[in-house]
C-alpha cells in the first residue's frame, strides 16, 4: 500500500515537472516568436519613415547617409556595419548578445531594403497627406514591435549594445545620455557622408529631419506605453 502511494506520488510529482516543462517551452517560444517578428516588423516600420521623407531614426540616419557614399545593397551594407557593431560586443561585453542580435544581423537590412522598394513602387511621388499617414504608420509599427522585442528580452541590436556597454561596462555615464551622444553621432555622421556623396541641402531632411527628433526623443515613452499595455500582458498570457 505504501509503495503504490509513493508510487503514485512519484508519478504526480513527474507530471507536474513534465507540465512545467511545457510551459517553459511555450514560453521560451511566445518570447522567441517576440523576438522575431519584433525585429522584423520594425524593419517595416522604417521603410515607411524612409517613404515619408521626414527622416528617420538616428542610426538608420547614419546608414543612410554611409549608403549615399558606399551605393550597394542597403541590405549587405547593413549586415557589413551590423557585424563591425558585434565585433565591439564581442570584444567588451557578450551578455547582449542574443536571438536579436542575429537577426538584427543578418535579416533587419534586406526588410528594410525589400519593403521600401515595395513602397516606393506603389507610391513614386507620393504627396503630403500620403507621407503624413506613411509616418504615423512608421512610428506607431516601430513603437508596437520594438516593445515585443524589448520585453521578449532575446539579445539586442548591436547598435543597441554600443550605449549599453559604455554605460553599464565602461561606466562612462548612465544609458540615457550614452544613447543621446551615440544618437548624436549617428547623426552627425550620416548628414555628413550624404552631402559628401553628392546629397543636397534641400534633400537633407529626408536624412536628418523632424522625425529624427521625435524618434529619438519620443518614441521611447510610446514604446514604454506598448509594454505595459500590449506587450507584457501579451507575454504573461493576460491579453484577451
Amino acid at each position: 500500500m505504501n509503495a503504490l502511494r509513493t508510487m503514485n506520488e512519484l508519478d504526480l510529482i513527474k507530471a507536474l515537472n513534465n507540465l512545467k516543462d511545457l510551459n517553459n517551452t511555450e514560453h521560451l517560444c511566445k518570447k522567441a516568436g517576440m523576438t522575431i517578428g519584433g525585429v522584423l516588423l520594425c524593419g517595416v516600420g522604417v521603410s515607411f519613415l524612409k517613404l515619408a521623407a521626414f527622416g528617420v531614426d538616428p542610426f538608420q540616419s547614419f546608414m543612410a547617409g554611409l549608403n549615399a557614399f558606399i551605393p550597394i545593397s542597403f541590405g549587405t551594407l547593413h549586415i557589413i556595419v551590423s557585424i563591425c557593431l558585434l565585433m565591439f560586443m564581442l570584444a567588451f561585453d557578450r551578455r547582449y548578445i542574443g536571438l536579436g542580435t542575429i537577426i538584427n544581423l543578418f535579416l533587419l537590412g534586406y526588410v528594410i531594403d525589400l519593403s521600401t522598394g515595395l513602397l516606393q513602387g506603389l507610391f513614386p511621388s507620393p504627396v503630403l497627406v500620403v507621407r503624413i499617414l506613411a509616418f504615423s504608420i512608421g512610428i506607431g509599427i516601430i513603437c508596437i514591435s520594438s516593445s515585443f522585442y524589448f520585453t521578449a528580452d532575446m539579445g539586442v541590436s548591436p547598435y543597441d549594445a554600443v550605449a549599453l556597454i559604455l554605460a553599464d561596462k565602461w561606466h562612462i555615464g548612465r544609458f540615457r545620455y550614452m544613447r543621446i551622444c551615440t544618437d548624436l553621432v549617428c547623426i552627425t555622421l550620416g548628414c555628413t557622408l550624404y552631402l559628401v556623396s553628392g546629397g543636397s541641402l534641400a534633400s537633407l531632411p529626408a536624412i536628418a529631419g523632424f522625425g529624427t527628433i521625435i524618434t529619438a526623443f519620443f518614441m521611447g515613452s510610446l514604446i514604454e506605453f506598448f509594454k505595459q499595455t500590449l506587450a507584457e500582458p501579451f507575454l504573461n498570457g493576460q491579453l484577451i
